[in-house]
């Protein structure tokens, strides 16, 4: 049974980005700048508010007596209750035999072109962690992009205008940014694992490398160009990211409108249709929100029973890159044009240079991964490089040959009793 690793993490990334926020906010009420604090305080409680109703809906503590866990959540101290669950169910395991098992088959990755069964057999404890580590990776992408990402928008052109950093704000600045960047990683291994669920996928400590360089950069250039620009252009920056926002989240109904598919029922069968309309409504608000900020490595699909397209996309992928490296240089070009004195000490030329390499180096360790790094590369049809430039029409490639994955079998599972956890619960792990 592995250690709860990345549940430790996402706690302590939103303890700590809490505390610091908490504090960056009395400071500002000691100052006068009510403004600033009323930001602060609403990019910190509501996607508090958020993870723990995330908390709640995944572990169903609706439909179940638990009035005191309810009580720890309202106070927002939900998640290091269930962190400290985790660590006591894990420091428990293997002191007492498991009376209730469920078995499961994974693929392994195919090697000399066979591909090999194998059986794992799941007690309740690790069925448990599975369903903890499920949770807290879904919190970490809120988290990231409903509070980190906005809050280090805000205390960045908070920077810009006093021009200065103070050591408060500098702390929840490089939180916000791992916040943001661990929610990405955490995006890209969900993506990973609903693709290929039947699929034994293991990801080495090279590629969780190679995406945090990927997303590092990409986050960091685009969160500095929309700073830069609407420190000189303050009416138009909100017409800019309302545009890309609302592009994001109205284009999934829009293909669930014109697929003709029938309302999707089965995302929680305790749901109402009210309740499955707001679920929906809240998935393509986070949806946007992280593509706004970055890439989001999957698209939503409202008509599939995963709610997620389960291809590749290289030509969405090529096309989303190629719009947003324009809008950056676009962007970046307008601050350049009307920058304001406070620039005039800056080497503004050499900052847009920069910024534009910053995001090329993103693109960069982005093809890295796909074409190096990636644990599910041998299944690919074709070579991720290959995929981009023909999506670009610009050059056409060799192809690399790569093994076809068999059709996907649906997951069996024998010996299951009552009281364990479902194999979709655990396909649900992140990590």
């Amino acid at each position: 049974m592995r250690l709860p690793s990345s549940v430790l993490v996402s706690v302590s990334l939103f303890t700590a980005e809490t505390t610091a926020a908490l504090y960056l906010s009395t400071t500002y009420r000691s100052a006068g700048d009510k403004i600033w604090q009323c930001f602060t305080l609403l990019f910190t409680l509501v996607p508090s508010v958020l993870v723990q109703l995330t908390l709640i809906f995944i572990h169903r503590d609706l439909s179940r007596d638990r009035p005191l866990v309810l009580l720890l959540h309202i106070l927002q101290l939900g998640p290091i209750v269930r962190c400290l669950d985790a660590f006591c169910i894990y420091g428990s395991s293997g002191k007492v035999e498991e009376p209730y098992v469920t078995i499961t088959r994974k693929k392994q990755m195919p090697r000399s072109g066979q591909t090999e069964e194998v059986e794992q057999e799941v007690g309740q404890a690790e069925g448990k962690l599975v369903t903890h580590r499920a949770a807290f990776a879904r919190t970490s992408v809120i988290q990231a992009f409903l509070g980190s990402a906005p809050q280090l928008t805000l205390q960045l052109y908070i920077c810009v205008l006093q021009g200065g950093v103070s050591i408060g704000r500098g702390t929840l600045m490089v939180i916000s940014l791992l916040s943001i960047v661990y929610g990405a990683l955490r995006c890209n291994i969900l993506a990973i694992k609903i693709r290929y669920d039947d699929y034994e996928v293991s990801v080495h400590p090279a590629a969780y490398l190679c995406v945090f360089m990927w997303r590092g950069f990409e986050i960091a250039t685009r969160v500095t160009v929309l700073v830069l620009f609407s420190s000189v252009l303050k009416v138009w920056v909100l017409p800019v990211v309302l545009f890309s926002f609302m592009l994001f989240i109205l284009q999934p109904w829009v293909r669930f409108w014109r697929s003709h598919s029938p309302f999707p029922e089965n995302i929680e069968k305790t749901l109402t249709r009210v309740g499955t309309t707001i679920v929906l409504c809240m998935l393509t608000f986070l949806y946007a929100g992280i593509n706004v900020f970055c890439w989001s490595a999957v698209q939503l699909k409202l008509d599939d029973p995963d709610l997620i397209d389960k291809g590749h996309g290289w030509r969405r992928s090529a096309t989303y890159y190629s719009l947003r490296f324009a809008e950056n240089a676009a962007l970046t070009s307008l601050w350049y044009v009307h920058r304001t004195d406070f620039y005039r000490q800056v080497d503004a030329p050499v900052l847009e240079l920069l910024l534009l390499l910053g995001y090329a180096m993103a693109v960069f360790f982005m093809l890295l991964f796909y074409q190096c790094c990636h644990p599910c590369r041998r299944l690919f049809s074709s070579s991720p490089a290959q995929g981009l430039w023909e999506c670009c029409g610009s050059l056409k490639l060799p192809a690399v040959p790569y093994t076809q994955p068999q059709d996907k079998p649906g997951l069996e599972q024998s010996e299951t009793v009552k009281d364990t956890v479902t194999n979709g619960e655990i396909n649900q792990s992140l990590c």
